[in-house]
């Protein structure tokens, strides 16, 4: 099965590939749309190719592998990325070209993807997001996801002090299981009643 390719009413999902490296350069070279990730906006297309190989190509071998370009229908060109990662804590991630933003792709895509790593039986996903980045929460949220708590990470390799919030999504019987990793690893860790609140009006 590896990486099926999905279809919405405006997008395709699909693999990178090398023929991609333009537009992989133009989403994760942008400093706005990468200011909350972990790595530092790429700076030349030779570190795009060695971040593809990385990033997308290697997880491309696994038998089962759910990280997505997301690409209008209309050209099949790139736009942002979208993805589910196999390991625990199923950490589902996305980023998109800011001259998209507020157009409701992220969420489109985002239910695409739910829907099928849902039906090829992933017991659940979670997403994490900077509290200083409240939108990429409004995105969890319509999504379905709900607040479950929030902790500080020393963020690599930016090396900067993060407060995350952790949003979790169980498709199983398990509706009350919470991932705890985060929570057990870091010193710092507390559940935010405002986000709470959220939970119960969405």
């Amino acid at each position: 099965m590896n990486t099926p390719v999905l279809e919405t009413e405006r997008l395709l999902l699909r693999k990178f590939n090398e023929n991609d490296l333009e537009a992989l350069f133009r989403i994760y070279s942008d400093v706005e749309v990468n200011r909350f990730l972990p790595w530092f906006p790429l700076k030349t297309m030779e570190e795009a190719r060695a971040f593809w190989q990385k990033q997308y190509a290697e997880i491309y071998k696994q038998e089962r592998a759910y990280q997505y370009a997301i690409c209008l229908k209309k050209d099949n060109i790139p736009i942002g990325y979208i993805g589910v990662s196999m390991e625990e804590p199923h950490d589902f991630g996305y980023g998109l070209c800011k001259e998209y933003w507020h157009r409701g792709i992220m969420t489109e895509a985002g239910r695409a993807v739910i829907e099928r790593v849902k039906a090829d039986g992933m017991p659940y996903i979670t997403a994490t997001h900077d509290r200083e980045n409240p939108r990429s929460g409004g995105v969890m949220i319509r999504l379905g996801m709900k607040y479950q708590y929030s902790y500080e990470e020393q963020w690599q390799p930016k090396d900067i002090s993060v407060i995350f919030r952790l949003y979790q999504l169980n498709f199983d019987e398990e509706q009350n299981r919470v991932y705890r990793g985060y929570w057990n690893h870091s010193d710092v860790h507390f559940v935010e009643k405002d986000c709470t609140v959220q939970n119960r009006e969405g």
